[in-house]
């Protein structure tokens, strides 16, 4: 389908003569995603649907609790330093964004009164404000108001540099101003298409004003609420040990009506996820399980317990492995990966195509994945129209060692490759997980035929993927030579998502190794095209953009794509519970219920 002929079929519906519905049903007969179909709309300014999800509770609690495992256990309840998902989870009980995207892209309003729009006055026609309206009457759980100065707030601390915030990226190039107590202006540098991520979704938690206020910027760490939480969420604050258990009971003021339904919520965290999976879906000891990266032959044999059901919801997430470029072993300048040093093997593109070429996909997705998990030799999957014609997989052991012998490393008597008298040994770290510990035995097992030793780590998920500075095993610091975990995409948008290449994100020392670009990748045309992305009104140049960004970062070989997660998650039969594929598993927690 042409551009011209996109633009016709838009300004139908604009006019009322094409329902929003049968836009959406002909882009997705051409190869869109329904989300992807409703963020074109948006793109050209037309008002979005607001469909609520159903909610059959007629009555606010009595519920009874909640019981809901966390794997990956939170080790902190700050959105603003949540560097994982399950920070991110921990702290979406309790503190909420302005809006959060459903499972089939449409924006849904939470603390905004209404979503944006051209047809309201809140989108600018030259993309280069949104305003959004509050809700009025919302109070914090500490019984203070909820205005427009915590929006603004917010803002001030995200984009603080001595804040250290892992969502500064988001809001260090905007500008928000208070209209009035329930209103509140974002102002963009330059026309803006994706306009819907500053205060939105898993990066946009509002968090207080009065509470955080003493503690913006050098002392953000010193916060008691980084750990206690005080935000407008569904569930107050009850208890909290980072890494195992977060507890919350219902707040009796919630500003929606008849919600929640539960009485309490407990997430738990430890174990792992084949144990999260049998808790839900064969014993039914849990009502809900996050992440459930379990062999799908696993699954299947789980859910004939009867008790629940793996419910899969398509996405972008993406399991990859870095190859670190710097030296993760010596310092320079008292740090260690520095982007001033080089790695002994992986700073040549030689190796890092011969690893390519080491990565059995297919293998892993036929053996380990089935259902809940794509091969895939994209960084960048979905919506479909963003995706690269442009990359292939090919598991190839000749054309890797032919590519080793030609970077000059040679095989020694003992089968293991060398080059000026070091041999080529690395260290392969990922999260403690059964699934994950046989990706990394097909991977090694390739690497051996192809003389390269590699020594397997397995770090506990809590502490892989902690938000925590001073420890040396994060999967942000990278202190190994190579690594593996999933990266979530979390909106229909791939903007945020692929800043994680950008060299303003490099983690670092300086940033407290908060920064999104764990493999320190950085390239000027790659900066460019996502500055050019971030401005470009049309969708279809816009698309193009970010295709060449994947493949700017897929051919240097920097990264190694394996598959395309789908979100996986485990719920009991009688639980609703609303989990998007596009946002935080909690997004629309308010909206759970439980069956009679």
């Amino acid at each position: 389908m042409q551009e011209h002929e996109i633009r016709d079929l838009v300004e139908e519906v604009r006019s009322g003569t094409l329902p929003r519905r049968g836009f959406i049903q002909r882009m997705v007969a051409v190869g869109l995603t329904a989300p992807m179909a409703s963020m074109m709309l948006m793109h050209y300014g037309v008002a979005q649907a607001q469909p609520m999800p159903a909610y059959k509770p007629t009555k606010r609690g009595g519920g009874g609790p909640l019981k809901i495992l966390w794997w990956q256990g939170p080790t902190l309840l700050q959105p603003h330093f949540a560097n994982g998902t399950k920070d991110q989870e921990g702290s979406r009980i309790f503190y909420e964004p302005l809006a959060v995207w459903d499972n089939d892209g449409n924006l849904i309003p939470i603390l905004a009164a209404e979503i944006p729009s051209r047809e309201n006055g809140g989108v600018a026609a030259d993309g280069r404000s949104v305003t959004w309206k509050l809700k009025r009457d919302v109070k914090w759980h500490d019984g203070q108001p909820f205005t427009a100065d915590d929006v603004v707030f917010t803002w001030e601390y995200a984009k603080d540099p001595a804040t250290a915030a892992v969502t500064a990226a988001v809001y260090n190039e905007i500008s928000v101003a208070k209209v009035d107590a329930n209103t509140v202006r974002i102002t963009f540098p330059k026309p803006t298409p994706f306009w819907a991520q500053a205060f939105v979704a898993d990066t946009g938690m509002i968090i207080p004003k009065h509470v955080f206020g003493p503690f913006i910027g050098a002392k953000s760490r010193e916060a008691p609420a980084n750990l206690k939480p005080v935000g407008t969420g569904p569930y107050k604050f009850v208890d909290f040990k980072p890494g195992d258990i977060v507890r919350g009971e219902i707040n009796t003021g919630y500003h929606m009506p008849n919600r929640p339904y539960f009485d309490s919520i407990e997430m738990k965290g430890g174990g792992d996820a084949p144990s999260a999976a049998r808790a839900v879906l064969q014993t039914g000891e849990y009502d809900y399980a996050w992440n459930l990266q379990v062999e799908d032959e696993v699954l299947r044999r789980l859910e004939d317990g009867g008790k629940g059901q793996a419910t899969i919801s398509p996405g972008g997430n993406i399991e990859f492995i870095q190859l670190n470029v710097t030296d993760p072993w010596n310092e320079v300048d008292g740090e260690r990966a520095s982007v001033k040093s080089k790695h002994f093997a992986f700073s040549d593109p030689l190796v890092r195509q011969a690893m390519m070429h080491l990565c059995d996909q297919n293998s892993i997705q036929k053996f380990l994945y089935g259902r809940t998990g794509i091969a895939t030799a994209n960084f960048l999957n979905n919506p479909p129209r963003y995706r690269s014609p442009n990359n292939k997989i090919d598991f190839n052991l000749d054309r890797a060692n032919a590519l080793l012998d030609q970077a000059g490393w040679k095989k020694g008597a003992d089968g293991i490759r060398e080059k000026g008298g070091r041999k080529f040994k690395i260290v392969y770290q990922t999260s403690v997980n059964s699934l994950r510990q046989k990706e990394q035995a097909v991977i090694k097992q390739a690497c051996q035929k192809a003389g390269i030793d590699v020594e397997l780590k397995s770090v506990v998920a809590s502490v892989f993927f902690s938000s925590d500075v001073a420890n040396p095993d994060t999967y942000s610091k990278f202190w190994c030579d190579m690594q593996m975990y999933t990266t979530t995409q979390t909106n229909p948008d791939p903007e945020r998502f692929m800043d994680q290449y950008i060299t303003a994100q490099i983690s670092s020392k300086a940033n407290k190794w908060q920064g999104r670009n764990i493999a320190r990748y950085s390239n000027p045309e790659y900066d460019k095209a996502y500055d050019q992305a971030k401005a470009e009104l049309d969708p279809a140049k816009r698309a193009a953009l970010f295709i060449h960004m994947n493949d700017l970062v897929v051919q240097s070989h920097a990264v190694v794509p394996l598959v395309n997660r789908p979100k996986v998650q485990g719920a009991n039969l009688k639980l609703v519970a609303m989990p998007s594929g596009w946002d935080l598993d909690l997004c629309l927690i308010q909206n759970w219920y439980r069956e009679a």
